[in-house]
């Protein structure tokens, strides 16, 4: 028996949610933050820089993540956790234990490329 799915939307409502690739320039500690998390500046290309809070401290040290592409959703509202200000949802999957895995491609591309 299959899993039921969640509902279904239009190619259009798809659309609405601009999903990008960016590379990782900067991360530091968030020890504010009540989950633990990385503090982290993303290269959007055309878009910017914009900041990001992730919580991906069990899979990645700060240092391996430096050069790392990820994929992010760049027109969500800011969200504000404690003084950061949170500009990108970068993707994740959960591993088998709920820890985030990245959502990265696996070969370089552009800053800035949107998912289609």
């Amino acid at each position: 028996m299959e899993k039921e799915t969640s509902e279904k939307i239009q190619f259009s409502d798809f659309l609405k949610v601009d999903i990008r690739v960016g590379t990782i320039i900067k991360v530091e500690e968030f020890p504010e933050a009540r989950k633990p998390a990385y503090k982290l500046e993303i290269d959007f290309g055309d878009l910017g820089i914009k900041r990001s809070s992730a919580q991906i401290t069990h899979h990645y040290r700060k240092e391996e993540l430096v050069g790392k592409q990820v994929i992010g959703v760049v027109n969500f509202p800011v969200k504000q956790i404690g003084k950061f200000f949170s500009e990108v949802l970068t993707l994740g999957l959960p591993d088998e234990q709920g820890h985030v895995v990245l959502c990265s491609p696996t070969v370089k591309v552009p800053n800035g490329s949107r998912l289609f």
